[in-house]
């Protein structure tokens, strides 16, 4: 039933006028029928005339309002709804995701010189939809208390990363109760974003609620039975362990049970990628779309008109659960140094030191990292990287193998590009343009494993400085850096005097010699 409250001027109208005339009828009906008045009686009574009172009498229906002529609306002019058709055609030619919103259509035509409000735009794409659209489908709807529920989901979009047209995954959060959104951008959805996707969800809303609805991807539910029983992944478990929150995963098939989220995907890529958005890198995109999620609190509550979806969150956020400490997010795999001292990792490869070529170590996967473990120690630690069959070198790790091999030092793929401190260029560029300066500079690195790159940057410098780049200077000049400096004594220290002056006498010796003090 359609509430008084919502209705417009005009409808409450209509709507009082169509109530009196049911009163009218229904005491008509009642004269004539059951008090046994006549039509004539009637008529005269009521204004009315005698075939209007015996159609009364015949209908048993209560009567409608019918509308004379169809209301007056505000129509887009001046060949806008013609631009405005263009538009919506062209679009649907795109695909779903690129298709742009009624705000977004608005814009473009107010760019183009339109001056008319959006409600117009706004009824003529409906009413497009509308006529292309099927039967709706009947929904029960939900309701969430304040830190019950936090619904989760993948979305696909397009963006342009570094000048790039890319595809990228985009993890979407939204609070059940207050409605907060957070989305997160990543270049896929393996295990390990999928965990980082949520520590730095629960970060931004400041704690933990008491449940999460998810769908049924095999990085989070491995098995789903006939009977719906699931088993859930391990790691994705231990997340949940480790906030202690219940996974509550959909019915295959049935959006509709986070049908909150799956609207916030629709709502905000008509928002925020259409058109694609342009960054330098992911890292600029993801701190974008965190303001965004910001600015799109600030909106009105769908349910509570009066406050903002932010000034719901702050009374939703007393209700979470602290957040303690961050899950640590890594997918782990024991993996073999080959003897180029490289591991694998998906589709690139990354170094290790050079003693652990043919042995096992453990990888640890991040969102945005890979870190390499022996025993409780890391070994070595990468970016992570995206693209396909590429080797990534830390050229630190093959420098003791130079001690045998310091040829290698000219051709070998690790030290091409390797970008060294300015004065250890200098001098490196200096060395190997004479003969044998490969083992030279060969043994200026290995100090520098032995006493730090800081020691052997700053000999470097001074070496620079000093324009002595032979390698017994610069040697010195590390030593005087690692060696202690012994500080001399001040002006001021006042040395002991003596009181008695010293005297030779070898009788002294004697005596001690005879008491046996002296070894003979």
């Amino acid at each position: 039933m359609t509430h008084l409250f919502s209705l417009t001027s005009a409808q409450k109208v209509r709507r009082k006028e169509q109530v009196l005339l049911m009163e009218s009828v229904s005491k008509i009906r009642r004269w004539v029928l059951v008090e046994g008045r006549s039509i004539r009686s009637v008529a005269r009574a009521t204004g009315l005339s005698r075939n209007t009172i015996k159609k009364y009498l015949k209908d048993e229906s209560p009567p409608s309002y019918q509308r004379q002529a169809p209301p007056v609306r505000h129509k887009l002019c001046n060949g806008f709804d013609l631009r405005l058709q263009e538009l919506f055609d062209q679009d649907q030619k795109r695909p779903r995701r690129e298709r742009r919103t009624a705000q977004k259509l608005y814009e473009q035509l107010v760019v183009e010189g339109y001056t008319g409000s959006y409600s117009p735009v706004q009824r003529f794409v409906r009413d497009l939809k509308r006529a292309g659209a099927g039967p709706g489908e009947a929904l029960i709807p939900l309701h969430f208390t304040a830190g019950d529920a936090l619904q989760f989901d993948w979305s696909e979009e397009r963006v342009v990363l570094g000048g790039v047209e890319q595809k990228i995954k985009v993890a979407h959060f939204r609070l059940c109760h207050s409605r907060k959104p957070f989305v997160v951008a990543y270049p896929g959805e393996v295990q390990e974003m999928v965990l980082d996707a949520f520590v730095q969800a629960l970060s931004f809303y400041g704690g933990v609620p008491r449940r999460v609805i998810i769908d049924n991807p095999k990085t989070m539910v491995t098995y789903v039975s006939r009977s719906k029983d699931r088993i859930f992944h391990p790691r994705f478990l231990a997340l949940m362990n480790h906030y202690v929150m219940e996974p509550v995963a959909c019915t295959p098939a049935a959006g509709w049970e986070k049908g909150q989220v799956e609207n916030q995907v629709q709502f905000l890529r008509g928002r925020l990628f259409a058109p694609k958005p342009a960054f330098d890198d992911l890292d600029a995109l993801n701190d974008w779309l965190r303001l965004r999620c910001e600015e799109l609190a600030n909106r009105p509550h769908p349910e509570h008109q009066d406050r903002t979806i932010a000034e719901l969150f702050e009374d939703e956020r007393a209700e979470l659960r602290p957040l303690g400490r961050a899950f640590d997010g890594y997918v782990e795999k024991t993996v073999r140094g080959r003897s180029t001292c490289l591991v694998q990792y998906a589709s690139n490869r990354y170094s290790v030191p050079s003693r652990f070529a043919g042995q096992h170590v453990s990888l640890r996967a991040y969102a945005g990292r890979i870190v390499l473990v022996s025993g409780q120690d890391v070994i070595a630690e990468h970016k992570r990287r995206f693209t396909r069959n590429v080797s990534y070198f830390e050229p630190w790790h093959y420098v003791p193998l130079l001690d045998r091999k310091p040829g290698a030092l000219r051709d070998g793929a690790p030290f091409v590009d390797w970008q060294l401190p300015e004065a250890m260029h200098r001098i490196r560029e200096h060395y190997m343009a004479g003969k044998g300066g490969d083992r030279e500079f060969v043994d200026l690195l290995l100090l520098a494993q032995d006493h730090g790159i800081e020691v052997v940057e700053t000999a470097c410098e001074l070496a620079v400085q000093q324009n002595t780049l032979r390698l017994p200077a610069i040697i010195n000049l590390i030593n005087q850096l690692v060696e202690p400096v012994i500080t001399p004594l001040s002006d001021a220290y006042t040395y002991p005097q003596l009181t008695l002056r010293p005297e030779a006498d070898c009788k002294r010796y004697e005596t001690l010699c005879a008491a046996g003090e002296v070894a003979a």
